[in-house]
């Protein structure tokens, strides 16, 4: 183990910035370019970052918590570094990718690692048609928004959104509407891992919607697709103790 090479990466907290001084004196850090694996030093957002930053390379990242909630992070011990990444399990998943048609007719198309996320951005809720593998399910969706969640990202805003907590390993994406209003008993649906997903926005010169892939945003979206991209694998190392599945397992019986 003591031949891999690590690159450090932190968020600009100082409490991950003392801890990535810390850790580089005890460690080294290699060049981005000849690293095995890269340590993130920060929260989950940081994560994200890197995650979004190194998505082609399949490059193992294991995460340190140096902020509030950790969810995809491990627990910082500066003297067992090398032996917990040694011994920690590599959990891969696919992120979603997001194509947006906006009102001028331009196309854009980003990736999502936790959810896709469509918001209302005036006083006027938004009207959404939702179709899924070409048949129209819901005509009229009359909400705040919609999320679309992976397995990896039904702990974050999705959660916070009354959605289901999805285990890492189900091929499922969970879809969630954010303050519906019609249908109002409708709360959501689990949805086949590689459906495609397509939402036309029901008058949006009028009832504009912004469409934002983690925190990737466009704006004034006409219509949504949102597929899973199986051409990128994300590789997400995690203490043994405390995988990502048991931790998802754990959040369900939180009280």
């Amino acid at each position: 183990m003591s031949e891999k090479k690590i690159t450090f990466i932190s968020s600009e907290t100082k409490q991950a910035s003392d801890a990535r001084t810390k850790l580089v004196a005890l460690y080294g850090n290699s060049d981005l370019s000849k690293a095995d694996v890269i340590v993130a030093l920060g929260g989950d957002g940081l994560m994200l970052q890197v995650l979004h930053q190194f998505i082609e390379t399949e490059i193992p990242i294991y995460g340190i918590n140096c902020g509030s909630v950790g969810f995809l992070m491990n627990e910082l011990n500066y003297d067992e570094l090398l032996n917990k990444i040694k011994d920690s399990e590599i959990t891969t998943i696919n992120p979603l990718k997001m194509t947006v048609t906006d009102i001028n007719n331009d196309k854009h198309t980003e990736i999502a690692i936790n959810e896709v996320a469509l918001s209302r951005t005036t006083y006027q809720a938004a009207k959404l048609k939702i179709s899924i593998n070409d048949k129209v399910r819901l005509n009229e969706l009359i909400s705040d928004g919609l999320l679309i969640s992976t397995p990896a990202g039904s702990t974050a805003y999705n959660l916070s959104a009354d959605g289901p907590i999805l285990p890492i390993n189900a091929k499922l994406m969970a879809m969630t509407p954010t303050s519906p209003f019609r249908p109002r008993r409708w709360k959501g649906a689990l949805l086949d891992i590689n459906s495609i997903v397509e939402i036309e926005v029901l008058d949006p010169d009028f009832r504009k919607v912004n469409a934002t892939a983690d925190n990737h945003e466009i704006k004034n979206a006409k219509s949504i697709i949102i597929s899973n991209d199986e051409t990128k694998k994300l590789n997400i190392m995690f203490d043994s103790n405390h995988n990502l599945e048991e931790r998802i397992i754990r959040e369900q019986f939180m009280s």
